[in-house]
């Protein structure tokens, strides 16, 4: 494990408190990074409690074999693989959304625009497309519309042609620089101290990783897991990964009821929503990334 790219984890005392309710019962941090929320866990369980961790990244693999700790275990696996802990087994689910600063800082692996590298992008570099391999081929069209979906970026339409143009004149685009720069050709204007590129590096990350379909089914599967009383909580760092969050609490914070059948009992609420909770200004200081977390907390009901 290269150690030069360390990271600062978000929210850590909040999302640990929200999570753990009894020290002897078995937790998951379903996105393990480098190991910070996980280590902090296990600090405060007890000899009878456990930890499973899942990560897709083999470079966050590596980092947490070296925590020698009989109470703990990791997946390679992404979280959407939560549902195997078969039903109602934990006491907690903790997901930290996005993208660890490893993986950002370290050029290799294409996350960022502000070294250059190959565009790759994968969380699991062993296996799928990388955005490079997908950009090779993909029509301008779908282009556009995953940098408008995924990225907010009103300015798809341009981008997406500017790398068709290159693609037809010069081959495919191949690194982070490449990319960056037709990007800034292509937008004509942008928020103060934004880089042009955010947004377009943004969808292109989210879509070749399917971020926000496997957030969507490991929530569902978190529900399933959950033992009543249980906690959710969930860190995100973007307005489309806090939108799933909020709004899948929502609907499951609420009785339904079944319209075709108005006298039938209604469906029990399956959560209770706790707590929205954004990071202080000591720790915005310290760590710039945090500036954009919002972490959401709910109880698992006995429904």
């Amino acid at each position: 494990m290269d150690t030069r790219w360390q990271h600062t984890t978000v929210l850590l005392n909040e999302a640990v408190q929200a999570l753990l309710t009894r020290p002897d019962a078995t937790y998951v941090d379903a996105t393990f990074g480098r190991g910070g929320h996980s280590r902090a866990i296990l600090q405060r369980l007890d000899p009878r409690g456990r930890l499973v961790a899942f990560d897709k990244d083999p470079e966050a693999i590596a980092a947490a074999a070296q925590i020698a700790d009989p109470r703990f275990s990791i997946r390679h696996q992404g979280f959407r693989s939560l549902g195997e802990l078969g039903p109602a087994s934990v006491a907690g689910v903790l997901l930290d959304l996005g993208v660890s600063s490893p993986q950002i800082d370290d050029p290799g692996r294409g996350f960022s625009f502000r070294a250059d590298g190959p565009l790759d992008m994968r969380m699991d570099t062993t296996r799928g497309q990388s955005v490079a391999q997908w950009l090779a081929t993909a029509e301008t069209g779908r282009i556009a519309e995953v940098i408008r979906d995924y990225g907010e970026e009103r300015f798809a339409v341009p981008i997406a042609k500017a790398i068709a143009a290159r693609r037809q004149e010069r081959g495919p685009v191949a690194t982070t620089a490449e990319l960056a720069e037709l990007v800034a050709r292509a937008v004509k204007t942008r928020e103060p101290g934004q880089d042009p590129a955010t947004r377009t590096f943004q969808a292109l990350r989210i879509f070749i990783n399917a971020e926000l379909e496997e957030l969507q089914e490991a929530l569902g599967a978190a529900l399933d897991v959950l033992q009543p009383g249980g906690r959710l909580v969930v860190i995100s760092f973007h307005s489309l990964e806090d939108r799933i969050a909020k709004q899948f609490i929502a609907r499951h914070s609420r009785e339904v009821v079944d319209r075709r059948a108005p006298f039938a009992a209604p469906q029990p609420m399956k959560l209770r929503a706790l707590a929205r909770v954004r990071p202080g200004e000591a720790e915005v200081a310290a760590n710039p990334r945090a500036r954009s977390a919002i972490m959401r907390v709910a109880e698992r009901t006995a429904a």
